[in-house]
Protein backbone atom coordinates (compact mmCIF):
# COMPACT_ATOMS: atom_id res chain seq x y z
CA UNK A 1 0.00 0.00 0.00
CA UNK A 2 1.52 3.28 -1.10
CA UNK A 3 0.15 6.42 0.47
CA UNK A 4 0.36 9.71 -1.34
CA UNK A 5 2.86 12.37 -0.38
CA UNK A 6 0.11 14.70 0.81
CA UNK A 7 -1.23 11.97 3.13
CA UNK A 8 2.25 11.36 4.55
CA UNK A 9 2.97 15.03 5.34
CA UNK A 10 -0.53 15.72 6.69
CA UNK A 11 0.40 14.44 10.11
CA UNK A 12 0.65 15.90 13.60
CA UNK A 13 3.99 14.15 13.85
CA UNK A 14 6.66 16.27 12.15
CA UNK A 15 7.72 14.77 8.82
CA UNK A 16 11.28 15.41 7.66
CA UNK A 17 11.54 15.00 3.90
CA UNK A 18 14.97 14.53 2.36
CA UNK A 19 15.05 15.28 -1.37
CA UNK A 20 18.12 13.45 -2.63
CA UNK A 21 19.77 11.94 -5.72
CA UNK A 22 21.84 8.76 -6.06
CA UNK A 23 24.67 10.66 -7.74
CA UNK A 24 24.93 13.28 -4.99
CA UNK A 25 27.89 12.93 -2.61
CA UNK A 26 26.53 15.17 0.18
CA UNK A 27 23.25 13.21 0.04
CA UNK A 28 25.18 10.04 0.87
CA UNK A 29 26.82 11.85 3.81
CA UNK A 30 23.38 12.89 5.08
CA UNK A 31 21.92 9.36 5.13
CA UNK A 32 23.65 8.14 8.34
CA UNK A 33 22.89 11.50 10.01
CA UNK A 34 19.18 11.09 9.23
CA UNK A 35 19.32 7.50 10.50
CA UNK A 36 20.76 8.57 13.84
CA UNK A 37 18.23 11.45 14.13
CA UNK A 38 15.44 8.91 13.64
CA UNK A 39 17.01 6.52 16.16
CA UNK A 40 17.23 9.29 18.77
CA UNK A 41 13.78 10.81 18.21
CA UNK A 42 11.94 7.57 17.46
CA UNK A 43 8.21 7.97 16.85
CA UNK A 44 8.29 11.74 17.44
CA UNK A 45 9.37 12.25 13.81
CA UNK A 46 8.87 10.60 10.44
CA UNK A 47 11.79 10.68 8.00
CA UNK A 48 11.17 10.03 4.32
CA UNK A 49 13.55 10.19 1.40
CA UNK A 50 12.43 11.37 -2.04
CA UNK A 51 14.62 10.63 -5.07
CA UNK A 52 14.39 13.77 -7.22
CA UNK A 53 15.22 11.81 -10.37
CA UNK A 54 12.26 9.47 -9.82
CA UNK A 55 9.91 12.15 -8.43
CA UNK A 56 10.56 15.15 -10.64
CA UNK A 57 7.01 16.62 -10.37
CA UNK A 58 7.24 16.60 -6.57
CA UNK A 59 10.70 18.20 -6.63
CA UNK A 60 9.36 20.87 -8.99
CA UNK A 61 6.29 21.46 -6.82
CA UNK A 62 8.53 22.23 -3.83
CA UNK A 63 11.07 24.13 -5.97
CA UNK A 64 13.90 21.80 -5.06
CA UNK A 65 16.79 23.02 -7.23
CA UNK A 66 19.70 21.42 -5.39
CA UNK A 67 20.18 18.26 -3.40
CA UNK A 68 20.13 17.49 -0.61
CA UNK A 69 17.21 19.71 0.34
CA UNK A 70 15.31 18.93 3.51
CA UNK A 71 11.79 20.13 4.26
CA UNK A 72 9.98 19.73 7.54
CA UNK A 73 6.20 19.43 7.49
CA UNK A 74 3.71 19.55 10.32
CA UNK A 75 -0.02 19.07 9.69
CA UNK A 76 0.63 19.35 5.96
CA UNK A 77 2.35 22.74 6.24
CA UNK A 78 6.00 23.36 5.50
CA UNK A 79 7.55 24.75 8.68
CA UNK A 80 11.24 24.63 7.78
CA UNK A 81 13.50 24.18 4.78
CA UNK A 82 17.24 23.84 4.35
CA UNK A 83 19.59 22.88 1.54
CA UNK A 84 22.82 21.04 2.21
CA UNK A 85 24.00 18.76 4.98
CA UNK A 86 23.18 19.57 8.59
CA UNK A 87 24.63 17.88 11.63
CA UNK A 88 22.52 15.60 13.79
CA UNK A 89 22.20 18.09 16.69
CA UNK A 90 21.04 20.88 14.37
CA UNK A 91 18.38 18.66 12.83
CA UNK A 92 17.16 17.44 16.22
CA UNK A 93 16.83 21.07 17.43
CA UNK A 94 14.83 22.01 14.33
CA UNK A 95 12.48 19.04 14.72
CA UNK A 96 12.00 19.60 18.48
CA UNK A 97 11.27 23.30 17.96
CA UNK A 98 8.49 22.42 15.49
CA UNK A 99 6.44 20.66 18.20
Amino acid sequence: MKSSFSEIINSETPVLVDFFADWCGPCKALTPILTSVKEELGDSVKVIKIDVDKNQPLATQYQVRGVPTMLLFKNGKQVWRQSGVLQKEELINVIKSSH
